[in-house]
């Protein structure tokens, strides 16, 4: 909820705009020459073929082979430049579909941006509340990744929170190190569509780097049928120079006995050519990330150091294996197969490689994933902050010793929420002080108390993952967030939502007891509202003063305009609201933070402009 500042958005959006039509028109033309180029090689092949015939039908041989060589080649040619042309313009449809994507991320336009699944714990203390994944989900408008890896990367940063300080540090550095490297990050990308569609699944790769290929005691079987082969070789020699009778027939009745028992048959080229359909992606990001790291200022370039030592460097791993997998598909060509398998144990020998190339790389893929997942989710971080350059960096403050720990401060200017378009957005300002600081808002209905709540929490958790956040202004402290504001029942469990409500807000209650760890940032949207008036009143009532006394602070929400008393009870407390306006009989909102309870309620009004039937008698005025 940012103050309208209308310029940079538009701006960025109409600079991607402009950049699609360029690649609109850039497609266009290179799509007229393909087509140019489409009938040149026809008509090099039509006009050759008649040239060549008629040459020969003369009985002009010798021109008749030049011209054939000559229209081959030139034809070879024109094919070559045609492919290249048609590569390029594959790139170019892939390049502008991600600034589609950037355009659509900016405008908040759902349906055209890539979503991935992924669900939330069950019991996860915030996530489910603040939107933070699925459908229309912060991890929607942020998942730029190419690797299962990543987004779970991603993830955990907006889920498992606070970070480290100095994690956090270095997580930052790297996200402000790639914001004015759009190339890189839109690359980071491209280079994973360019191999196919399907992502980077490490679980799938690792389950088929450690699947057995060969047989026990592949290295004794080896090592005998190299010797007989060599045998066979010199024994055929010497009787083909007469110096010894046709003993290689015994060696290699031997040799030919041992390969027939050993053959894996086509199993041993459908692994192979799985290892290497789950390594080439893999190969292909990894290669381009080492390029720019190489060449790369301090954050980058020391994340990606262990990857560039000899004998860990993925794309030499992934070379070889390639080169393995040529040798090993020879299987596919049965004449080429049996002959050099009957001159030396070609199988053998490259299976025994790609076992030793499998356990090479499984060894090292944790280290590879882990540095590929934390560079794809800083560049989503740092996509999100160049597509949104009026988005502030927070400010984090340092814990003040003198408390042991216990200090607690959030203040936020220009505070909005980055999920809402920025047309719809309104701003507010929110200062929260000292443990213990507890605001209690009261509201009519949909006047967006609920919203304000997902606001902050939103923003804390962008700020805390190392991302700029929606305001002006932001400082806080480390804190932990806890929250409850979406709350089901169960019918699996045989939980009623009054019961599921008490068990969240006893698990909130428990985190704030807790002075060991960092203070609890707690967001409570209608409390007990599964319940009558008079228990709602005296368990929040309770319950507010508990929360005040613990190591936490927070917003709680309420209808009960009773509860706004304890600001004279509760040493913590104050009191803001939201309020509503009636214009020309229709209710309307300016979602604007105000200090003081609220002093007016909607719900009869709402009632009755949905038709509703309300008594008069029982109906207060709105003021």
């Amino acid at each position: 909820m940012l103050q309208k500042r209308p310029v940079t958005p538009v701006t960025k959006a109409h600079s991607l705009t402009r950049l699609v039509a360029k690649l609109d028109r850039v497609i266009t033309r290179a799509a007229a020459a393909s087509s140019s180029f489409t009938r040149a090689r026809l008509i090099l092949f039509i006009v050759g073929t008649i040239c060549t015939v008629a040459l020969y039908k003369m009985g002009w041989y010798q021109a008749g082979n030049a011209a054939l060589a000559a229209f081959v080649g030139l034809f070879l040619i024109v094919a070559g430049y045609h492919n290249r042309l048609e590569s390029r313009m594959h790139r170019l449809r892939l390049w502008k579909q991600i600034k589609l994507v950037h355009l659509a991320r900016i405008r908040l336009d759902w349906h055209h941006i890539p979503t991935r699944p992924w669900s939330a714990p069950e019991h996860h203390p915030y996530a489910k509340d603040l939107d933070l994944v699925g459908p229309h989900s912060l991890l929607h408008l942020l998942d730029t990744t190419v690797s299962s890896h990543g987004q779970a990367r991603l993830v955990s940063w907006l889920l498992e929170q606070p970070p480290a300080r100095d994690q956090w540090l270095i997580r930052r550095r790297l996200v402000q190190e790639l914001i004015p490297r759009s190339l890189f990050r839109d690359r980071l990308g491209l280079e994973a569509q360019l191999i196919g569609e399907q992502e980077i699944n490490g679980q799938r790769l690792e389950a088929v780097l450690h699947h057995a290929v060969g047989f026990p005691h592949l290295t004794t079987v080896l090592s005998i049928q190299i010797l007989l082969a060599a045998a066979t070789i010199g024994l055929g020699l010497a009787a083909l120079l007469n110096w010894l009778p046709n003993y290689w027939m015994w060696s290699f009745a031997a040799y030919a006995l041992l390969y027939l028992q050993t053959d894996q048959g086509e199993e041993l080229l459908e692994h192979a050519v799985g290892v290497h359909f789950e390594l080439e992606k893999l190969g292909a990001v990894l290669g381009f990330v080492e390029r720019h790291a190489r060449h790369s200022h301090a954050a980058l370039a020391e994340l990606w150091r262990p990857l560039l030592a000899p004998g860990v460097n993925p794309p030499q791993l992934v070379r070889q294996a390639a080169r393995t997998l040529h040798a090993i598909s020879v299987k596919a060509h049965p004449v080429i197969h049996l002959i050099v398998n009957a001159l030396c144990p070609w199988d053998l020998w490259f299976t025994y490689r790609l076992q030793r190339i499998q356990a090479q790389v499984a060894a090292h893929l944790p280290t590879w994933m882990d540095r590929l997942a934390e560079v794809e989710a800083a560049s989503a971080l740092a996509t999100f902050a160049a597509l949104h350059p009026s988005y502030r960096w927070p400010d984090p403050l340092t814990t003040d010793p003198r408390h042991n720990g216990t200090q607690a401060t959030l203040s936020a200017k220009s505070l909005a929420h980055p999920l809402i378009p920025e047309t719809h957005r309104v701003a507010n300002d929110l200062t929260l002080e000292t443990l213990g600081t507890v605001l209690l808002l009261t509201g009519s209905n949909m006047s967006g108390k609920s919203t304000f709540l997902r606001t902050l929490g939103i923003n804390l958790c962008l700020a805390q993952a190392g991302a700029p956040v929606c305001a002006g202004l932001f400082e806080w402290t480390w804190v932990r967030l806890s929250t409850c504001i979406r709350v089901d029942d169960s019918l699996e469990a045989g939980l009623s939502f009054f019961y599921a409500e008490v068990k969240r807000l006893k698990s909130l209650l428990d985190a704030t007891t807790d002075r060991s760890k960092a203070p609890v940032l707690f967001l409570i949207d209608e409390i007990f509202k599964g319940t009558n008036n008079r228990e709602r009143l005296i368990g929040s009532r309770s319950f507010i003063t508990a929360l005040s006394q613990g190591n936490g602070f927070g917003l709680v929400t309420t209808h009960d305009l009773e509860l706004t008393d304890l600001d004279k009870t509760v040493p913590g407390l104050r009191n803001a609201h939201f309020q509503e306006t009636v214009a020309a009989g229709a209710l309307q909102f300016d979602y604007k933070l105000r200090p003081g309870p609220c002093p007016t309620t909607n719900a009869l009004r709402i009632m009755e402009l949905e038709g509703l039937p309300v008594s008069e008698t029982s109906s207060d005025p709105i003021t």
